[in-house]
C-alpha cells in the first residue's frame, strides 16, 4: 500500500486521481473499502440524516464510513480530513465548512492518490472526483413559480414578500435566493431580503418578530429551509396573522403537515437520507476508478397542498428518492 500511495503521489498533478486509480486492478474490484466522511456540522436535522443516510448505505455495501465532525470550524476541518489522508480510507467525503478553505486538504488527498467527493454544499477548483447534491437555483425557482400561482389564484397583486436568508456568502443560499428571484422577476411582487438566520428556526422567530413589525404589510413569507418557514410561520400565529402564505425548501416532513391549513403552500424535496445513499455509490465507483459525472443531481420535487399525498413523510424530511445513477 505504501508502495501504491508512493507512485500516485509522484504522478499527481499531471494525471488525474480517477485515471490513475483506473490503473489499479485491486482498486477495479474493490471490496470493503474504508470511506472518510468529514462533514460541516451536526448542529442541523437535514446533516444528521445526511449522515445517518450515508452510514446506512456503507454498511448494506460492507463498507467502514469514518465519520469526522468539523462543527463549523474550518481549521478542524482541514486536519479531520488530513487524519482521513493518514488512515489511506479509499475516498473522503467532504461537505466543507468553506468551499476555498479545504483547498489545502484537496491537494493533500490528491497527492495521496484518494478520490474526493463533496456532497450538499461543493467547493472551488478541479481537485474533486464529483460533487453530490441538487440544483438548488432550481428549488428556489420551483418554490417561487408556486408563490406566483397561488398570489394570482388569489388575485392578489402587488404583494410584499419577505425572504429570511440561510448563511451569507453560501453557495446553497445564493442559488436558493437567485432561483427564487428569478420566478418572482417581472410579476409586480417585492421580495424584502431579511437577514441570515443560519437555517435554524430560533434565528428565523427572532428575525421574522422584527420583520413583521417593520413590514406590516407582508403577504408572503419565503425561507430558504423550511426550518426557518416554520419559525416564521410561529410568530405569524403568535401574531394572528393567518393571512400570510408560508413557503421553503428542504421537505421537512413538519412542514408538509403544516400545509393542512392551506397557509404553507409550497417546499422542494431535499431527502438528505438518500442524499447521503447516493454519495456513497458515487463514493465506491471512484475509489473503483471508474468513471463518474462531475455533477450527480440526487433530484427533487415541488410539493403543494395538493400533493402532499404523493410522498411519504412519516420520517423527519419527506422521501423523494429517484434512480439518479446508471446501475
Amino acid at each position: 500500500m505504501n508502495t501504491r500511495r508512493t507512485f500516485l503521489a509522484g504522478l499527481a498533478g499531471t494525471v488525474s486521481v480517477l485515471a490513475v486509480m483506473a490503473l489499479s486492478p485491486a482498486a477495479a474490484h474493490a471490496e470493503g473499502l474504508k470511506i472518510g466522511f468529514s462533514q460541516v456540522t451536526l448542529q442541523s436535522p437535514f446533516y444528521v440524516q445526511l449522515k445517518n443516510g450515508a452510514e446506512a448505505a456503507a454498511k448494506s455495501s460492507g463498507d467502514t464510513l469514518v465519520f469526522l465532525d468539523a462543527n463549523g470550524d474550518v481549521s478542524k476541518q482541514n486536519n479531520d480530513i488530513q487524519d482521513l489522508i493518514t488512515q489511506g480510507v479509499s475516498a473522503i467525503i467532504i461537505n466543507p465548512v468553506n468551499p476555498e478553505a479545504v483547498a489545502p486538504s484537496l491537494e493533500a488527498a490528491a497527492a495521496a492518490g484518494i478520490p474526493v467527493i463533496t456532497v450538499d454544499r461543493p467547493v472551488t477548483g478541479s481537485k474533486v472526483a464529483a460533487h453530490v447534491g441538487r440544483d438548488n437555483k432550481a428549488m428556489g425557482k420551483l418554490v417561487g413559480e408556486a408563490v406566483i400561482a397561488k398570489l394570482k389564484a388569489d388575485g392578489v397583486t402587488g404583494a410584499k414578500v419577505i425572504e429570511i436568508q440561510g448563511d451569507a456568502g453560501g453557495a446553497v443560499m445564493m442559488d436558493r435566493r437567485d432561483g427564487f428571484h428569478a420566478a418572482l422577476e417581472g410579476s409586480g411582487h417585492t421580495i424584502v431580503e431579511g437577514p441570515y438566520a443560519e437555517y435554524i428556526r430560533a434565528n428565523a422567530v427572532t428575525a421574522m418578530q422584527d420583520l413583521l413589525q417593520a413590514n406590516a404589510d407582508v403577504k408572503v413569507v419565503y425561507a430558504h429551509n423550511d426550518d426557518m418557514a416554520l419559525g416564521a410561520l410561529q410568530v405569524l400565529k403568535e401574531n394572528g396573522r393567518d393571512d400570510v402564505l408560508i413557503a421553503g425548501v428542504d421537505g421537512l416532513s413538519e412542514a408538509l403537515e403544516a400545509m393542512a391549513d392551506g397557509k404553507y403552500i409550497a417546499t422542494a424535496l431535499n431527502d438528505p437520507q438518500y442524499l447521503g445513499d447516493v454519495t456513497i455509490q458515487v463514493a465506491r465507483e471512484a475509489a473503483a476508478g471508474k468513471s463518474v459525472p462531475a455533477f450527480v443531481d440526487a433530484g427533487t420535487a415541488l410539493v403543494t397542498p395538493d400533493k402532499v399525498g404523493e410522498y411519504p413523510h412519516k420520517e423527519l424530511f419527506a422521501e423523494y428518492r429517484p434512480q439518479v445513477l446508471d446501475k
